[in-house]
């Protein structure tokens, strides 16, 4: 056990707002800070890596671990199962490692209820404008006007849920947004539910008051 226990830090946004900009640049400024690493009930694409893109279980395994507890979050999408297993992220905090999610409202609401709930950190990224969204959604280039409509109201529906949030962080400009975000975690690392040893130094405190050495003071 490490002197400080790691974060689950989950990062939300409508699609566009930032979010992977920001995962990248929390991965450059600390190094401590990993990836969870999804499962999936979905086959392997070309070039992905067991266990560095996906962990790629079978249905069967999938239910297992969600009926024993194993998923801290989960969901089925088109077809196939996506969740977060438990263990991976359970060892990385207790090495003092903080584990980032990339995921929905719903996933957070999930693991912020499990029973690592105490040590996760929510932030929800909005944009300056609902026009600034939808002008970075059409600067990618890559969908149709239909698309990015239906982008659009899902990046709505993802807004409407910014309340259940621990922190919520209009992303006008990339660099402020990152040194708050920057701030947020530094503070977060310091909850008291984040450094084990607090206890052991609490009780230290407590002998040497019962032992009369307050008498020095």
């Amino acid at each position: 056990m490490t002197d400080r226990r790691g974060l689950l830090i989950i990062l939300s946004s409508p699609s566009g707002a930032g979010k992977s900009t920001l995962a990248r640049r929390m991965r450059a400024w600390d190094d401590s800070i990993v990836f969870s690493v999804s499962a999936t009930t979905r086959a392997p694409r070309h070039g992905e890596v067991e266990g560095e893109d996906y962990h790629f279980l079978s249905d069967s395994t999938f239910k297992k671990q969600v009926s024993q507890g194993g998923m801290l979050e989960h969901a089925h999408v088109f077809g196939n199962f996506y969740g977060s297993p438990k263990g991976p992220v359970w060892d990385a905090i207790s090495e003092g490692k903080d584990v980032l999610f990339d995921i929905d409202w719903q996933g957070a609401q999930q693991i912020t209820n499990s029973d690592l709930g105490l040590h996760t950190l929510s932030i929800f990224l909005l944009p300056p404008s609902i026009a600034a969204l939808r002008s970075r959604l059409e600067s990618r280039g890559q969908d149709t006007p239909d698309t990015i409509a239906k982008r659009m109201q899902k990046s709505w529906d993802e807004i409407s849920h910014w309340g259940g949030y621990d922190f919520v962080l209009v992303n006008d400009d990339l660099d402020a947004t990152e040194a708050r975000l920057i701030s947020i975690i530094k503070a977060a690392r310091l909850r008291r539910s984040q450094q084990p040893s607090l206890t052991a130094h609490v009780r230290k405190l407590q002998d040497e008051f019962e032992d009369g050495n307050h008498d020095a003071l």
